[in-house]
């Protein structure tokens, strides 16, 4: 009597487990980190952002709604049609269910538009552009670590009241770099500043003398950086070959990550100011976590690959709640949940997809003040989610107003 009973138990449990992982699709949780990891944004999310996707599903137990997680990845060059392709064959023969991280801005939004169309979660940990909970926001697409506004806010925010109301722009010449150009212009402005110009480079492109010298010629108090990853590294040591800094003016990384500098050492980086959504040695929690990262990598995540982690947290928590795969039931669940992990504490969801959380303003230390590996940053100033984002309601997106 008693084997029969456990028998069925054990069998009751198992076909709710069965019924369970029946309403997700194919049986499984398929997700697909899709970025940069041969160019110019290779460090800034590239194979860590995989590897923090992976860390997060082993962390979540390697379920969601009894149905077994996988990750998958690719590299987009970045080029969007490279990228849509990918995440066409990823939705239609691979059976992909969710595309995150994305850096690059055109990737960003030409996937977050084709997965609009597939009726597909993406979430966005590298891409920037405010577009993508802008005017082409999508009911299936999250904008998670950062973006443009935010980086204005802080980096140009705090650059204007030591003084450097004077700007002029070496742009990356696509969509992120306008955004970024035209983010941080306007905070300026606002703020009683002006913008003596602006130049715009190829993306990857390894010579800045012509750009450099305009911005020296220009006589702005301060230089803005609007790009990222290598492009930023290059243009920072071409920039003291020209004694830029040395003449008496001010760089701006206005997108600048752990990763980019410890690519470019402490003696060059040192005095920078620059905004990120995460820092692993900011608290006790955010520094267990960095360690484990580490144990797993060598290096310590900056705020792409953190997102990534609980971009990846968030959707599983998701699925949970929801009981399904489904993208509208996800979608959702994803709006109604907030985001407590180690990278955001109380964040929110807004109706456009943008996850509201703290950003921190921060400077790259001196060689002398760093005595523990990886530890770059002093935290100058935490920055509130509502005054770091763009108010859902004035962004330009209809789904706000539905």
């Amino acid at each position: 009597m008693r084997y029969s009973l456990i028998a069925s138990t054990a069998i009751l449990l198992t076909m709710g487990a069965s019924a369970q992982a029946a309403d997700v699709s194919d049986g499984k949780v398929k997700i697909g980190i899709l970025n940069d990891q041969s160019g110019v944004y290779a460090d800034f999310g590239g194979k860590w952002s995989y590897e923090a996707a992976k860390m997060a599903v082993e962390d979540y137990g390697g379920k969601a709604a009894g149905a077994p997680v996988e990750v998958v990845t690719a590299d987009h060059q970045n080029k969007a049609d490279i990228a849509s392709n990918i995440a066409r064959q990823w939705y239609d023969t691979e059976q992909v269910d969710s595309i995150m991280e994305l850096t690059s801005s055109s990737v960003g939004l030409a996937v977050q538009a084709l997965s609009k169309e597939k009726k597909k979660i993406t979430i966005n940990t590298g891409a920037a552009t405010t577009e993508l909970t802008g005017k082409q926001c999508s009911p299936y697409g999250f904008h998670w670590a950062y973006d443009t506004h935010s980086l204005a806010v802080g980096t140009g925010g705090a650059l204007v009241k030591q003084g450097g109301d004077s700007w002029f722009f070496l742009t990356a010449d696509y969509a992120f770099g306008y955004s970024l150009e035209e983010n941080t212009s306007n905070f300026v402005k606002e703020n009683g500043g002006s913008v003596a110009g602006s130049v715009r480079h190829p993306l990857a492109t390894t010579d800045y003398s012509s750009f450099l010298l305009q911005a020296q010629s220009s006589g702005a108090k301060v230089i803005g950086l609007a790009n990222a990853g290598l492009d930023t590294s290059n243009a920072i040591k071409q920039a003291a070959e020209f004694g830029i800094v040395a003449g008496g003016q001010r760089l701006a990384a206005l997108l600048f990550t752990l990763a980019e500098v410890h690519g470019l050492g402490l003696e060059a980086a040192q005095g920078l100011t620059l905004t990120e959504g995460f820092y692993w040695n900011r608290d006790e929690e955010s520094a267990k976590f960095g360690q484990r990262f580490f144990e797993r990598t060598g290096r310590m995540p900056n705020m792409v690959q953190a997102g990534t982690y609980s971009a990846v947290t968030q959707y599983l928590k998701a699925i949970d709640k929801a009981g399904t795969d489904d993208a509208d039931a996800v979608s959702k669940a994803m709006h109604e949940m907030p985001v407590n992990d180690v990278f955001a504490q109380n964040g929110t969801v807004a109706p456009n997809g943008r996850m509201i959380h703290d950003m921190y303003l921060l400077e790259v230390k001196k060689p002398g003040e760093s005595d523990v590996a990886w530890d770059y940053f002093k935290v100058l100033a935490t920055i509130p989610g509502k005054e770091a984002f763009i108010d859902p309601a004035k962004s330009g997106c209809d789904l706000v107003t539905q």
